[in-house]
């Protein structure tokens, strides 16, 4: 389970003094303790991922926003945030691969026009957890479009 790993890695930073480390994992345990209490149940470790990617999406859009104004500081507080989250995910799947599951997935169900989009984004990301749902939407955009 990734909440118990997080817990040891808390003291380990804290004892490195690692203050970005640290208060990215207690912002990670934290957000695993509300998806607890919103669910009522034990996390499994789906869910933890889960818990994970939407951090993640987060700090994407945290970068992309402060590049945009011009925060360089914050790009790379958000970058380093966004490194330590990604350390507890799998290996995402390769562009090559991302496309070659939505070719699949089009081909499956007979997807002709853009109203099928959203069959075939569930059934790419049924596929495989570790693609971005962005990515494989506007991939799918294109290929339908």
């Amino acid at each position: 389970m990734i909440s118990q790993n997080i817990t040891k890695l808390i003291g380990e930073a804290m004892k490195a003094h690692d203050g970005v480390r640290l208060s990215t994992l207690r912002m990670l345990s934290s957000e695993f303790n509300y998806e607890k209490i919103r669910l009522q149940k034990e996390l499994e470790e789906s869910d933890e991922e889960k818990v994970i990617r939407k951090e993640v999406r987060k700090r994407k859009d945290a970068i992309e926003a402060f590049a945009k104004a011009g925060a360089v500081d914050r790009v790379e507080l958000e970058t380093k945030e966004l490194n330590i989250l990604q350390e507890f995910l799998p290996p995402g799947v390769s562009p090559e691969e991302v496309i070659k599951l939505i070719e699949d997935s089009i081909k499956e169900i007979d997807a002709k026009s853009i109203a099928d989009m959203g069959k075939v984004i569930a059934l790419v990301k049924s596929k495989s957890s570790g693609v971005d749902g962005a990515t494989v939407a506007q991939i799918v955009r294109e290929k339908l479009g």
